[in-house]
């Protein structure tokens, strides 16, 4: 089956998308995973970057953008996305902070979905947010279920060490006391397929006044308890390997 639709700049973008789907690009990657000629490739990128369907990670290299998500979201295929709303939202109103699910892309973590304590002082995180691997409890949980021979370089000039990851995937959650930005403390923990890939990080987070500098005390539980309902809406619709 021919795989042009006839309309070629559409085609030349589903290209481009497509070749970000696996990983990060930069320009000279884009062009050897496309095919196009530099000048298209970047002429292309930079339009979808425009539109948000890609954005850049914090080396510059292009990845998915947060417009894709949103679609998703509203289109009702992703099941994570589409649960994530009252389970955050449960979550806020147990644990009294604002509440995240975070997912990778490359040297990044892009909120997808987010609920917001209403009153107060508060950590604010907005969907599409790109925050940085190498600080907060999100970034540990992402990076504690990565295959160990990647870990080295993933965690260069990160704000935690092999010897965290390893403590917070044997209990199962992390948390950070102004690592991620002074005076903002949060809880993780992981949403994992059937098969143990990460999937995603659910979060919890606030002023350190509240959450005091032993976070996880006050909040794993219940940080626990929606990942694992999270994980439990990918074993029953099948979504995640």
């Amino acid at each position: 089956m021919d795989e042009t639709s006839g309309v070629g700049v559409l085609d030349k973008a589903a290209a481009v998308l497509t070749a970000l789907e696996r990983n990060p690009l930069t320009l000279a990657g884009l062009v050897s995973a496309t095919g196009l000629a530099r000048p298209t490739a970047h002429r292309l990128a930079v339009a979808l970057e425009h539109h948000r369907f890609v954005g850049r990670d914090l080396q510059g290299r292009f990845v998915l953008g947060p417009r894709l998500i949103e679609l998703a979201e509203s289109a009702g295929e992703d099941p994570l996305l589409t649960t994530a709303g009252p389970i955050l939202g449960r979550l806020r109103d147990i644990t009294g902070e604002s509440t995240q699910l975070f997912r990778r892309q490359g040297d990044i973590r892009v909120c997808v979905a987010a609920v917001e304590r209403p009153s107060g002082l508060r950590d604010t995180v907005p969907v599409g947010a790109q925050l940085s691997m190498k600080a907060g409890s999100g970034a540990q949980v992402l990076l504690a279920w990565e295959d160990p021979e990647k870990l080295d370089r993933a965690i260069e000039g990160a704000s935690f060490t092999l010897a965290t990851l390893a403590t917070v995937r044997r209990r199962g959650w992390a948390q950070s006391v102004s690592e991620r930005e002074a005076g903002v403390a949060s809880v993780s923990a992981p949403v994992l397929a059937p098969s143990g890939r990460m999937i995603a990080a659910v979060s919890a987070s606030g002023p350190v006044e509240r959450l005091t500098r032993n976070p996880g005390r006050l909040h794993a539980p219940a940080v626990m308890a929606a990942a694992e309902r999270l994980s439990e809406v990918l074993r029953r619709t099948g979504n995640a390997e």
